[in-house]
């Protein structure tokens, strides 16, 4: 009766006594909700338009980090490195359009999920082969100092990591223009064309290996800005392809096809997973924030397969 009293009263009875830290927790965890949104969707561009689940997409984000830092050290700008990098991720787009997706369409998606798990271990060791497995410090000039926000509304203000503020930032920032790129030009049109029916949209005259080009190199800018933020947070290391799988109970929750499914999912997941480990963590022997978002994905399975705002798809038999 005491455990249940300590882990189910007193976490509410310190949320009661200090509602200031409680919000400092909660913000705290919807910016790195952001991030873990911003690795997400590299999954659900490439999902969407190709029917393919990207398994290769965290180590995507590292080998992205990789060659970017990689640039750096040779002495480029941080401008040409990052320019050099999204080339770098174009041709990666191209080789694995043609080398991997158009040998194997028409296939069922489990031989082109198993194909992506291949890419992910080339990936890996070729990142290993050209980098060495070392841990690399990426420093952009961002300020890491505590920042405190609102001293004027509440007292004392809000504490927050300055750092995360200008990663959330610059992920819903690239958000915005991907949302603007999908709604409104010819080619995001196109991109939903193949999403919505592959075969209507190749009757009409769009050329579906023109369009996985465009989504993987797409995918792939996403998974720059995701390595670049992460390597800036927690050095440029081969753990960052690891951090990339939390954003698998993301997409559980959001949606697999929906992009403000997996805005709304990183966010759940963020402040979930402060608040479980500051809170309970104490009571439950701590680790919670490792294992959180995994349990709430296998929970929210149970209820809503489809996640927030995926489609629910019904096969008759």
């Amino acid at each position: 009766m005491e455990f249940l009293e300590a882990v189910f009263v007193t976490p509410f009875a310190s949320i009661a006594d200090n509602p200031e830290f409680l919000l400092e927790v909660i913000i705290g965890g919807l910016l790195t909700g952001v991030m873990y949104s911003l690795v997400a969707l590299g999954f659900v561009l490439i999902y969407k338009a190709s029917g393919v689940f990207n398994f290769a997409q965290g180590v995507m984000v590292l080998f992205a980090a990789l060659t970017f830092v990689g640039l750096i050290n040779l002495g480029m700008p941080v401008w040409l490195a990052f320019l050099a990098t999204i080339a770098v991720m174009v041709a990666l787009a191209f080789v694995i359009e043609r080398v991997v997706l158009r040998p194997l369409v028409n296939q069922e998606p489990i031989i082109l999920f198993m194909a992506t798990i291949g890419i992910t271990f080339f990936l890996d060791g070729f990142g290993q082969s050209l980098f060495g497995s070392e841990v690399y410090t990426l420093d952009l000039g961002i300020p890491k100092d505590p920042l405190i926000l609102f001293e004027g509304l509440i007292p004392g203000g809000i504490l927050v990591n300055e750092f995360d503020l200008w990663a959330a930032v610059a992920a819903g920032l690239l958000v915005a223009v991907l949302a603007v790129f999908f709604q409104r030009t010819r080619i995001g049109r196109a991109l939903r064309a193949v999403a919505d029916d592959h075969q209507a949209a190749l009757s009409v005259g769009i050329p579906l290996r023109h369009i996985w080009v465009i989504v993987w190199s797409v995918a792939g800018l996403v998974a720059l800005v995701a390595g670049i933020i992460w390597g800036s947070k927690l050095g440029v290391q081969f753990s960052i392809a690891f951090v990339a799988l939390k954003a698998l109970p993301v997409l559980m929750l959001g949606g697999l096809t929906s992009v403000p499914g997996a805005i709304v999912g990183g966010l759940i997941v963020g402040a979930g997973e402060k608040l479980s480990e500051v809170y309970l963590g104490p009571f439950l022997g701590g680790g919670i924030e490792n294992w959180f978002a995994y349990v709430l994905a296998l929970l929210f399975l149970l209820v809503r397969p489809q996640g927030l705002f995926g489609e629910r798809i019904i096969e008759r038999v």
